[in-house]
């Protein structure tokens, strides 16, 4: 294999290595997809993929065969410009550059959703992804400070975010719009109704919380709340622990 693109310094490389970058995403509409899973849901799912870069030091066979199957140009790179766009200790050797999508909130179709509010882990917000996924639900972020196209909401996704129905939305135009389509639930420890007492069949919108300060008064006055019922010392979950076993319950009663 012999490499398009042989230095870090080369223009494309640079601009490329700067939608690592929230601001950059944002001002280009462009975003990074790493890995041949990811790539391969996100081709499969019909993201517009405007250009994939194999690394040629770094390319797996499963990578080689991705990009040689794609109807997308291929520019293969270096060991330098790869390692500079690429946001992994062990690269798998690909990547695609891809177009953001409209995330407004009458994309979403189906009765679950899972509304995660001011979210600030990418992690988190990627492993809420794939639960959703899982599950069938759509997902709202509401007032995020991650987004949704972060390099490593992708990774942590497993390339969810290309097959769930998700939205951005500010918090009021979620409650409003969560409001008018069906009940709300909001997860908040200590509330005086159980999980498993609540009734999650029907269109119904779930509420996690941010990570630190749990969700806010406005959601608390839009629907009902609802707690996990857990034992022990710990009085709360990681906010994607809490979105699985509550969506997984609405999963349960519907399939009663």
């Amino acid at each position: 294999m012999s490499a398009d693109i042989t230095s870090a310094s080369n223009p494309r490389i640079r601009a490329l290595a700067a939608l690592k970058d929230r601001r950059a995403r944002d001002a280009a509409r462009r975003f990074l997809i790493e890995g041949t899973r990811e790539l391969g849901r996100a081709i499969d799912a019909g993201v517009d993929i405007e250009e994939i870069l194999l690394g040629e030091e770094f390319a797996s066979g499963d990578a080689v065969a991705l990009a040689a199957g794609a109807a997308t140009p291929v520019t293969t790179v270096g060991k330098a410009p790869f390692a500079k766009i690429s946001m992994r200790q062990n690269p798998d050797g690909i990547v695609g550059v891809a177009s953001t999508w409209d995330t407004a909130l009458d994309g979403i179709d189906r009765d679950l959703v899972l509304i995660a509010e001011a979210i600030e882990k990418p992690g988190n917000l990627g492993a809420i992804l794939r639960t959703a996924d899982a599950a069938g639900a759509a997902v709202v972020a509401a007032d995020p400070t991650v987004d949704l196209f972060n390099p490593n909401v992708v990774r942590a996704s497993q390339g969810s975010l290309f097959t769930v129905p998700v939205a951005v939305a500010d918090a009021a135009s979620a409650t409003t719009w969560a409001a008018e389509r069906g009940s709300v639930v909001v997860t908040m420890p200590g509330a005086s109704e159980s999980l498993w007492e609540a009734d999650l069949t029907g269109p119904v919108a779930i509420v996690v919380g941010s990570e630190h300060s749990g969700v806010s008064s406005q959601w608390l006055e839009a629907g009902r709340s609802i707690q996990i019922p857990m034992q022990g010392a710990s009085d709360s979950l990681n906010t994607s622990v809490a979105a699985a076993i509550v969506l997984f319950e609405a999963v349960r009663q519907r399939a009663e």
